[in-house]
């Protein structure tokens, strides 16, 4: 037998209901199918996802692991199922974990009656999707030199700030303390980068890389900023990161020399969306969440304010 999504919610079902004769009720089957059912879901699975008992049934560590898996795709599918956004629940916005998009929802949160549904991905291209597809109202979105998003019928989007990338030296590193660093002079590093996001990272840090001469030796790759701050702070890596990054006491964050290997803020918006016509509000709100992260890192504000005093 071939374990369908109308076996997960079987099971699911069951779970919930604490017996197989008030799931047979809830699903409207007899308890005799959907215990037979249950016999074959478990053959097809290979171990047992409940325990039987007098008083029902409880799941099994092996169905412990089953129902969060089911769980999770069942979870996944009816996202994919869900129609675009009405509006009855509220305005729906997304974004990178970035401090623009976090500033941004501070101060939205802040309004009255706000009613704010928050949805965070890894990949700006599928942030871009989920707005065109109108899951999304909102999206702060991130692009890179020589990977700009498309633009897509139907979405404005406006720029919001242009961030250098900086790297992230251990505190002990030869060049910590230095005002800047050039990208050639750290060519015999092991480095971590974060993964592909499909939308021009890492492709255009390996370029700059290129064009200083030499191919990074990427030892680690990963997007969990804990880890990161520890495999760098211990001397294992450094990494190109966001100039905004907070880092921690064992890790320098520091320039590059020369022209900036840089990344786009962008403020994107569905036309004829629930929030179109207020962002310009919305754009203050971001420029103003980004100018506070700026404060907050004092590396890369004195780099901006370095800029700005020479332009």
């Amino acid at each position: 037998m071939q374990v369908e999504l109308r076996h997960l919610r079987a099971l699911c079902a069951i779970a919930d209901a604490g017996s197989v004769s008030r799931a047979a009720a809830t699903l409207g089957v007899s308890q005799p199918a959907l215990a037979a059912q249950l016999h074959r879901i478990e053959a097809a699975l290979g171990g047992q996802v409940f325990r039987r008992g007098r008083l029902g049934v409880t799941p099994t560590p092996f169905g412990r692991f089953v129902l969060n898996r089911a769980r999770s795709a069942l979870m996944t599918v009816d996202e994919l199922l869900t129609g675009p956004a009405d509006g009855t629940d509220g305005v729906r916005i997304g974004g990178y974990a970035t401090p623009v998009l976090s500033g941004l929802l501070h101060r939205l949160f802040e309004l009255p009656g706000s009613r704010i549904t928050v949805q965070t991905e890894y990949s700006p291209r599928l942030l871009l999707d989920l707005l065109v597809s109108r899951r999304l109202d909102v999206a702060t979105l991130v692009d890179y030199p020589g990977h700009e998003l498309p633009v897509m019928p139907g979405i404005g989007t406006q720029l919001i700030a242009v961030e250098p990338v900086f790297v992230a030296l251990p505190a002990g590193h030869r060049f910590a303390g230095c005002d800047e660093v050039v990208l050639a002079d750290l060519a015999g590093e092991d480095w971590l980068v974060t993964p592909p996001d499909g939308a021009g990272w890492p492709e255009c840090f390996y370029s700059a890389c290129q064009e200083a001469g030499f191919t990074p030796r990427v030892r680690h790759m990963m997007t969990e900023r804990d880890m990161i701050r520890t495999l760098v702070g211990e001397g294992r890596a450094v990494a190109p990161c966001q100039a905004t990054w907070r880092a921690g006491p064992d890790i320098m964050m520091r320039p590059l020399a020369g022209p900036p290997l840089w990344m786009r803020h962008l403020l994107a918006w569905r036309h004829g969306g629930p929030l179109a016509d207020r962002i310009g509000e919305l754009r203050a709100f971001a420029e103003e969440a980004y100018r506070d992260a700026i404060a907050d890192s004092p590396a890369y504000a004195r780099w901006h304010h370095t800029r700005v005093m020479e332009g």
